[in-house]
């Protein structure tokens, strides 16, 4: 018996059991090219020039200009992040026959399925105003995650 209790217990902790964080961590992207708001509130300032700005922060997705015919450069960051987490578990055991005889019973692995899922989306949208000289005279950043 005490080897049976031995085995039991060598197949449950050799099965694999890995956590949906685990997963997540593993599939995630984490480029550290992306814009963040901590890039433009660390990196952009007043004065800058339009070539430091895309140096920061790359090529905008919009340009435009004002009421004063000076030009705006628009950031428009849209990102899904979807990950999925499956995990089977075996568990060895004693199956046990029906008949009552000796030879129907023996040991059998049971696998058990878990698994998760999560969506999230964030947008970061930064808006960066230029003066008649190309300096940067004003910008703005608005970010939302759901």
């Amino acid at each position: 018996m005490k080897t049976l209790s031995t085995l039991v217990m060598a197949a449950v902790l050799t099965t694999g059991c890995t956590s949906a964080a685990t997963h997540r961590a593993d599939v995630q992207d984490d480029s550290a090219d992306r814009v963040t708001v901590g890039t433009v509130q660390k990196e952009i300032y007043m004065g800058m020039s339009g070539a430091e700005v895309a140096s920061v922060l790359g090529s905008p997705n919009i340009v435009s200009t004002d009421g004063d015919r000076n030009e705006v450069w628009i950031y428009d960051k849209f990102a899904t992040d979807a990950a999925y987490s499956k995990s089977n578990t075996g568990l060895l055991g004693l199956v046990v026959g029906t008949s009552g005889d000796v030879g129907a019973g023996g040991l059998g692995l049971k696998t058990y399925s878990s698994g998760a899922e999560s969506r999230s989306q964030r947008t970061l949208t930064v808006v960066v105003k230029f003066d008649s000289e190309q300096r940067v005279r004003d910008f703005a950043y608005h970010t939302s995650r759901f």
